[in-house]
């Protein structure tokens, strides 16, 4: 009952709110700008109110996605200009604007003589607030100079990436994350390190998708998009930076684009150092008998990481275009790390201390193969579109570990070694089609295969002599196959969009030695439904509904969790059963001339929830394993905002309080919990003279507590500085990440056998400084999307 009331109360909060939206009375004229060649929207083309006695800039607004734009204005006469880099500007002169006015399509011609003259005024804001997503604009993002994709991801609202790699989205782990909007190892087992930050153009948080994305994911997709070239002739940027901790980077971007042809590659490097302390406290009671253990460990890790990205579009003739890419990634992981293990006894005297020390080294290569069409029709927004992609990746565990007693007298050393080999086979195929029909209709249909298969070989060996119980080899495949329709059209005021997909599953996964060959086959449909009403031009309410899977990812599986830290292991599950959730969104997006309010409501339920488990062995170790639990339920109240008192300053927002209940039972034990926290953070850039601009983002995520452990509050600050120098050809930065060393993750855990405490270190402050040189473009030059996206 206490969820709903909340639910209720925010419920009536949200029309609280569009009642006072609707009392907002104003002059709207909006419009919609084309490419006149191609006939494609233009985004971020500039729209913007000039005098008409001076011609001083009066305000100006940029085309979304769709190349459309309102502006809000009093009642007066003005000049209209709408303009865009190397196309000629359309100048609408003397317009008297007392009344609503819809200005239509806007067709802009390019003009290469125009490519250095043009200002874009209408500049894309870092975050732009949709009601069926939210986008933030990497290109606008100081604080990820010389960073990679989790760095970014970090500074993205509603999204979290803790010391350990985990990403969660409003709190949920259980969300999927897609790179150019389809399924990619690289945003697996820390795969996003390697991919750095300058490559991408931009993340799309999206809460509650249409059927037209894979239904994996609870918590919902986020889709990182990487950058792509649409500018004419040769141009590009080259980067270099430097860091403390130590990390070097670099990074070439060069395209060429004619009539025919568009090529586009980055090339990039980084090297780092960096360390991570990690410090547990664990108190035991056997038979009354009380048992202490001080342990700490410190991690010097090494990085190398090369990546290069080549593709090119080819337009065959104005209605068929394919694109081919091939993107490589190399990381080399080297790690040292030395466990202190600190034993007590009863009178809380010392009894031992173990030693023990590990060489990990993980050399993973990553490969990636994409072939895309698109054919469209007369009707620009009829489109067919196929894809083709095949990644394929190997993983190289090694480590060497060295263990002794040290007091009080030393021991003979232990030397452990462990070699694990994992390599993917991914094949992922998609064709779609687009039918507008009507004034506002549309139809989509769409199948999609991703074939996978992972293999893991791996032994280890105690002083020479293998260990028949870590001598094993994993074989994992995944065969997903889905079709779905979705309808699209407007009632009056009312949008909607209705989908179904439909997804057939085939899981299998066995190991060489028969211990366990499980294979399950599933067919299971997801609706999905999608209303918008448009109160008024800049006032939408939205309600969503979505069915979405959880499907354990192949480390859940996979029961073989290393040899690190033998006290406490992490190690899959083989018998994982994937979760089910349906989720119910109610949202307001409400726009005024300096102020976007985006409140929200949501309800989720998820069935088969899975949840890691920490259970103690006879011999006093810890394993630590995901398990199936009954269910789960989310709901909260979510505002996020953005808010400019002045053309140089601008704020952004983003609220999160939320509630979950978890219910289940393990072996015959009990486990649940009730709790609700909140998250925040708050984004400020200013904009000075002399082209410097300053940007700090603060972020906090309170206390709560799961199934075992209570999660203390963490927060960190980050700012940055940047100068454009040399005609705004160069730009150089300054960012400072985890000021207050304040990223610290605590945990505390409390049986009636066991207390555990937990203190997991970050990197610490991270400074970086970094020098951008573009060429034949300027800094407000945007790279655009392919279509797809």
């Amino acid at each position: 009952m206490k969820f709903i009331k909340k639910i209720t109360m925010s419920l009536l909060l949200l029309c609280s709110l569009s009642v006072f939206a609707q009392q907002d009375k104003t002059i709207n004229i909006k419009g919609k700008v084309l490419e006149a060649k191609t006939k494609q929207a233009i985004e971020n083309a500039g729209a913007t109110l000039l005098s008409t006695i001076d011609q001083k800039f009066i305000k100006g607004i940029a085309t979304d996605k769709n190349g459309e734009f309102v502006l809000t204005v009093a009642p007066g006469k003005y000049h209209l200009k709408i303009e865009f880099i190397s196309f000629k500007p359309i100048l609408l002169e003397n317009r008297e604007i007392d009344a609503d006015i819809d200005l239509g399509t806007l067709l802009l011609v390019e003009d290469v003589k125009l490519l250095k003259s043009v200002n874009v005024v209408g500049e894309k804001s870092s975050m732009e607030l949709n009601l069926d997503k939210k986008v933030f604009n990497v290109g606008k993002d100081l604080m990820s100079k010389g960073g990679n994709a989790t760095d970014i991801l970090n500074n993205v609202p509603s999204v979290n990436v803790d010391v350990n790699g985990a990403i969660s989205l409003r709190g949920n782990t259980g969300v999927s994350v897609l790179i150019n909007g389809k399924p990619s190892m690289m945003s697996m087992n820390k795969g996003l390190e390697q991919i750095p930050a300058s490559t991408i153009e931009k993340i799309e948080v999206i809460t509650n998708p249409s059927a037209r994305y894979e239904a994996q994911g609870g918590a919902g997709i986020i889709n990182i998009v990487l950058k792509k070239n649409s500018q004419t002739g040769l141009n590009g940027s080259i980067q270099a930076g430097i860091g403390d901790p130590t990390n070097y980077n670099g990074n070439v971007n060069l395209s060429y684009k004619t009539e025919k042809i568009n090529l586009f590659s980055n090339i990039g490097v980084r090297f780092r150092d960096f360390k991570i302390l990690e410090e547990r406290t664990q108190t035991t009671l056997n038979n009354g008998i009380k048992n202490l253990l001080l342990q700490n460990n410190v991690t010097n890790r090494h990085d190398d990481s090369y990546n290069i990205y080549l593709g090119g579009d080819y337009y065959i003739n104005p209605t068929n275009t394919l694109t081919g890419s091939f993107y490589h990634s190399t990381l080399i992981i080297d790690n040292n790390i030395d466990y202190n293990y600190n034993f007590f006894n009863a009178q809380n005297v010392k009894d031992s201390t173990n030693y023990r020390f590990e060489h990990y080294r993980e050399p993973k290569k990553y490969n990636q193969l994409e072939l895309y069409h698109v054919k469209t029709f007369d009707n620009k927004d009829k489109k067919w579109t196929t894809s083709l992609q095949y990644d394929f990746w190997n993983d190289d565990e090694n480590q060497h570990i060295n263990q002794q007693k040290t007091f009080p007298t030393g021991n003979p050393t232990n030397n452990l070694i462990t070699k694990n080999i994992e390599s993917s086979n991914d094949i992922f195929i998609q064709s779609d089609f687009i039918n507008p029909f009507g004034e506002n209709g549309r139809f989509e249909t769409g199948i999609r295969s991703d074939l996978r298969a992972i293999r893991s070989d791996y032994w280890a060996k105690s002083n020479g002599i293998l260990l028949p119980s870590y001598n094993n080899k994993l074989e994992y495949n995944e065969n997903l196959f889905s079709a779905y329709m979705q309808l699209g059209n407007k009632i009056n005021k009312l949008n909607y969009l209705l989908g179904l997909r439909a997804e057939m599953s085939f899981i299998g996964i066995a190991d060489r030695v028969g211990t366990f060959d499980n294979n399950k086959a599933y067919l299971n449909l997801f609706p999905t439904v999608h209303l918008v009403y448009n109160l008024q031009k800049t006032t939408d309410l939205q309600l969503s509904y979505s069915r979405r899977i959880n499907r354990p990812q192949f480390w859940q599986l996979n029961p073989f969790g290393g040899l690190s830290d033998t006290r406490n292991l992490t190690i899959g599950n083989p018998d994982l059963d994937p979760t089910y959730t349906n989720s119910f969104e109610f949202a307001l997006l409400k726009k005024w001339d300096k102020f976007t309010l985006t409140p929200s409501v949501y309800y989720a339920r998820t069935k088969n929830y899975f949840q890691y488990v920490l259970k103690q062995t006879a011999d006093g170790n810890f394993v630590r394993t995901p398990v199936n639990l009954d269910f789960e339920e989310r709901y909260g109240l979510e505002i996020s905002s953005t808010y400019n008192p002045f053309a140089w300053w601008r704020l952004a927002l983003n609220f999160n309080y939320y509630g979950f209940k978890q219910k289940g039972e393990f072996e015959g034990k009990q486990y649940g919990s009730d709790d609700q926290t909140w998250t925040t953070q708050l984004n400020s850039r200013i904009k000075l003279p002399k082209n410097l601009a300053i940007e700090s983002i603060f972020s906090y995520r309170g206390k709560f507590q799961d199934i075992q452990s209570v999660n203390k509050a963490t927060y960190r600050l980050n700012t940055a500085v940047s100068k454009d120098i040399l005609k705004e050809k160069m730009t150089l930065s300054l960012a400072a990440n985890n000021i207050l060393n304040t990223l610290i993750d605590r945990q505390e855990l409390n049986t009636p056998t066991y207390q555990l405490q937990t203190t997991a270190y970050g990197v610490g402050t991270v400074i970086n400084a970094t020098v951008v040189y573009r060429f034949n473009r300027k800094k407000g030059e945007k790279d655009r999307l392919p279509d797809e996206n």
